[in-house]
This record gives C-alpha cells, structure tokens and sequence, in this order.
C-alpha cells in the first residue's frame, strides 16, 4: 500500500479529502433525518459507526490496522444500502480513499465490486431501470475525481522530495563550508606560528647557542642555559600546536610542493625526487609525511648544518606512498636514542605518529650516513591526485 502519510505541501489536499468524506457521510443522516425514512436510528448508528473508523483510520499508521478498518467501512457501506438509505454519498467517499491509498488496479476492482452491489441492491429495492445508472455514473465520476487527486497528491509529494533534498544539501553545503573555511583558517594560523614564532624561536636558540662560549662567565653561563632550555621549551610548545593545526606548507599545495619547500628553507643541500604516480591521500598522511620530512631536515641542519647533503625520496607506489630522507651527517647510534634526548618534532614522535596513522617507520644510522623511512597503505579507492575520488 502506498505511503500516503500527509506531508506539507499535500496536507490541505488530505485535510480536503477527510472534509468531503465525512460531510458525504453526514448528508446521508441529515437526509435520513429529514426525509423521515424508516429505520433512521440504524442508519444514524452506522454513520456515526463510519465516521468514527475513518478518523481512527487516519490517525494510525499500520497498514493491517488501517486495512481492516476500511474494510469495516466498506461492511456499514453496504449495510446502509441494504437498509435503503442515500449511501451512494458514502460510496463516493469511498470510491476517493480506494483510487488514493490502494494501488490503482485494486482501487477499481473495489469500485467495481461496489458498483454492481449497489445495483443489485437497488434492483432488489424495486428502483426504476433508469435509476440502476446512477450508480455506474457516479461511479465513473469518483473513479476520475480520485485519479485527478491522486495524480495531483503525488505531483506534490514528488515536489516536497524534491524541496527536502535541496534542503539536505544546502545543509552539506554550508557544512561543508564551514569545514573548508575553519581548516583555512587553521593552516592560516599555522603558516603564521611558523613564519613568524617557530622561526624566531630556532633564531634565539642558535644565537644562545653561539654565546654559550668556554669565556662566559659561570652565572652568565647558568642564565644562557636557562634561556635555552626556555627558548626550547617554547619552540616544542609551538611545533605541538602547530602540529594540532597541520602543516602550513600544504596550503593551496600539493605534498610534493610542501616537501619541496621544506627542502629549500634548509641549511644543508637538500635534493627532492618523486618517483611514481601522485594519489589522493588522508589529510593526515600527507601531513604526517610533512611533518616527518620537516623533522628529519631540521635534525640534518641543527647537527650537521651545511657540511651534509641530504635526499628527501617521495615513492608513489602501487599499494603504499614511502619517504626516504638520507644525509652524510654526523649520525648517531638509535640504540641509544631516549625520548628525553629528541628535540622539536624527535624520532620517537615521528614514530608514534606513523604507528598511530596505520603505517611503518624505521631508521638507519652510523657515522656519515642516517637513512629515516616512513610507509603509509594507500587505500585501494584512492584516485590520482587532483582527479575525485
């Protein structure tokens, strides 16, 4: 049965329909009323019998319940033609909830089956020949009033679909929106934190690093190490926010953009190469690999400076996208490497980072030579880069 439960734009329409149905019923007890036909107290109970099952039909949406119910009505219908009165009212009431809630071939099976009892019962009644047509014609006119309003009711209903997905997706819009102009706003504020603060900070660092001399004197000595320990402290405290608002090198970029300029603000030779398809990553993959790429950089300038050379490698592959950053600095022995002793964005953060986005981590050291590797899975959907996925 079709779901014909009111809706906005078609509520007047059903609001119609109860309205003519019930003042169809009350025409029949007004004139039996009026009319002084026999057995008006029968009459009068069964009207009020159907008005009653059609206003609990409307109020309740099971499709047994309200099956039922219309076939108690369709019952008092064809008492009330047994017992004489004007039911053809009632009939055409009828005729409108079949051709509106049934399925149209059962509507007019329904309608016909009605017909040709409302005729026989005439007949039996003694009814003049001339009068058994009305029936049939009033049946024929319900039958087009109910496909009219039918068509009419789902012309609306198609409409009111239409309204409510224009509506649905002006709320993903503005959602969308909204998302794409606070992620805006967050890298704004992280390509302001590291042009500006973040680089300060390393600034103060070096310079501190300078002055702390073997001719300074002790006290001094103890204010310039606390400054350090504060500078340094600061610059961790920005990286992490920082880190919390992405990489301000992939706005507007793509990830071997932002690598790119990572490689070219270094103190050492940093060389990029690409290898392999570009695909579409997880924001926070590609900020990941950002991230770890900056990391690595900065650990080749702040040991080595500019007497290394480095590679930064970004692999494309089929089922994985991989970062290599090779350099001949100084190198040191990972098993020896403490978290305590990691500066800014350390190995043991960028581990933990690539561990907790699903991929692999791994690094290589010794004197003159650290080779750092992180994997991630591209997903098997993904579509290549700048092409929707």
């Amino acid at each position: 049965m079709p779901d014909h439960s009111p809706r906005p734009s078609s509520g007047r329409l059903r609001w119609g329909l109860h309205t003519l149905v019930l003042t169809l019923a009350s025409v029949v007890l007004l004139r039996a009323a009026l009319l002084s036909q026999p057995r008006t107290g029968p009459i009068a109970v069964l009207v009020t019998a159907f008005a009653l099952a059609y206003v609990v039909r409307e109020q309740v949406a099971s499709p047994r319940t309200r099956g039922v119910l219309l076939a108690a009505m369709v019952t008092i219908w064809a008492s009330l033609t047994v017992l004489g009165a004007d039911a053809a009212y009632i009939s055409v009431g009828l005729f409108l909830v079949f051709l509106i809630d049934l399925r149209v071939t059962q509507a007019l099976a329904c309608v016909l089956a009605m017909t040709v009892f409302d005729v026989v019962v005439s007949a039996a009644h003694g009814d003049p020949v001339a009068l058994l047509a009305a029936p049939v014609l009033g049946a024929v006119i319900s039958v087009l009033l109910g496909l009219g309003y039918r068509l009419l009711f789902d012309m609306l209903s198609r409409q009111q679909d239409l309204i409510d997905e224009l509506h649905l997706t002006r709320s993903e819009l503005a959602r969308s929106e909204r998302t794409a102009g606070q992620a805006a706003e967050r890298q704004r504020l992280a390509r302001e934190i590291h042009d500006a603060v973040a680089q300060s900070l390393s600034s103060i660092q070096m310079l501190l690093h300078a002055a702390d001399g073997s001719d300074v004197p002790p006290r001094s000595r103890e204010r310039i190490s606390m400054a350090r320990e504060t500078a340094a402290a600061a610059l961790s405290e920005t990286r992490h926010i920082m880190d919390e608002l992405g990489p301000a090198d992939l706005v507007d970029s793509t990830l071997a953009s932002a690598l790119a300029q990572v490689c070219s603000r270094a103190i050492a030779p940093v060389r990029l190469d690409v290898d392999g398809a570009p695909v579409a990553l997880a924001p926070s993959v590609e900020a990941a690999l950002v991230r770890i790429a900056q990391g690595a950089v900065g650990n080749v300038d702040r040991h080595a400076g500019s007497q290394a050379r480095a590679v930064v490698s970004l692999s494309w592959g089929v089922d994985a996208v991989r970062l290599d950053v090779v350099d001949d600095g100084v190198g040191f022995d990972p098993t020896t490497l403490t978290a305590g002793r990691n500066r800014a964005f350390g190995l043991t953060t960028m581990r933990a980072r690539v561990r907790d986005l699903g991929g692999e981590f791994s690094v290589e050291s010794e004197a003159g030579h650290t080779a750092l590797s992180a994997t991630f899975p591209i997903p098997a959907m993904s579509a290549p880069a700048g092409v929707p996925a």
